[in-house]
């Protein structure tokens, strides 16, 4: 997958049949995963190309001066957008310059001018430009003047549901992860930078890596199993969220820690990207009398995961 980050840049393959689709796309949840493959099949089609214009940050961190909570980060959301096949994605600066374009001028001189779409698909609430005047009715007014189709998708639904950024955040917030990973499409994941920890891990051998997660949100404090994937290589770890209440720490910061210990696994991957798949969740996270009935427990927790894997019966 080609990434462009900027408006107006130069794209340095040849548009062919550019079919494009726009949004934020936190989570790339089952709703955003069809309209991405609706984008896909119309670009196959025509032997074209599948494009998406995405923004850097959400709209209302800039709009709130706020830092949100995603699903997502960007960076996440390219990993999962390169899954899922797509050609290009445009990266756009969500800066004041981009909050005053009208909605008008967006589908003119950016999907038109800019990109050339020939087909423009939408999700069935997609909103952009100046006040979110944008919608797929404007887009459908513009396009005999611009020559291009428009595809507007139907909701995703599960039970009846409307799938939505702002329902999964809530059930994997609450720690739901079988609702989360319906609505999805997927197993609910993280994607983080492998940053320096307290060395706690490696003095019980049981060496983690600690993830800074760009603000995504993760599931509640505990012991879970999971998957890991990095440079492309798939590993059975073990994710610890929460504080390690059984050491002392410097420090009154009580944020949640994110720390993978890869099975089987002792390299030094500091500043890599790490994505870390949810799968269940093996216990709650407990505060022991010593480090060395805490080793134990680790033990234990690797045995159950390893007997379980083993045995194919993996609860996803």
């Amino acid at each position: 997958m080609d990434t462009v980050f900027g408006i107006n840049k130069k794209i340095e393959r040849k548009l062919n049949w550019p079919v494009v689709t726009l949004g934020v796309f936190d989570g790339v949840h089952s709703g955003h995963q069809e309209v991405i493959q609706k984008t896909i099949d119309l670009a196959n089609k025509e032997n074209g190309e599948s494009i998406i214009l995405t923004f850097d940050r959400h709209p209302k961190s800039f709009l709130s001066q706020t830092q949100q909570s995603c699903i997502t980060s960007l960076e996440h959301r390219l990993v999962l957008f390169d899954q899922l096949g797509v050609d290009i994605t445009v990266v756009l600066e969500f800066d004041k310059k981009i909050a005053e374009i009208s909605a008008e001028d967006f589908i003119a001189k950016v999907i038109h001018e800019w990109l050339g779409a020939k087909v423009v698909v939408l999700g069935f609430n997609c909103s952009f430009g100046k006040d979110r005047r944008g919608d797929a009715s404007m887009v459908c007014n513009f396009a005999e003047k611009y020559g291009f189709e428009v595809v507007v998708c139907e909701p995703a639904e599960i039970e009846g549901e409307i799938t939505s950024s702002t329902a999964i955040r809530k059930e994997i917030i609450q720690g739901d992860l079988q609702k989360a990973k319906e609505m999805l499409g997927r197993r609910v994941s993280v994607l983080g930078t492998v940053v320096k920890g307290v060395g706690f891990g490696m003095e019980l051998g049981f060496p983690t890596a600690n993830l800074n997660l760009h603000h995504e949100i993760k599931p509640p404090s505990g012991v879970y199993a999971t998957k890991a994937f990095l440079d492309g290589r798939e590993y059975n770890a073990i994710t610890n969220i929460g504080t390690c209440p059984t050491f002392e720490k410097d420090t009154d910061d009580n944020e949640p820690l994110v720390e993978v210990h890869i099975i089987d696994f002792n390299k030094s991957i500091y500043g890599k990207d790490l994505e870390v798949q949810f799968l269940y969740k093996l216990r709650e996270e407990i505060k022991f009398e010593n480090a060395d009935e805490l080793k134990r427990q680790l033990e234990r927790d690797k045995m159950r995961f390893t007997n379980r894997h083993s045995k194919k019966v993996l609860t996803e």
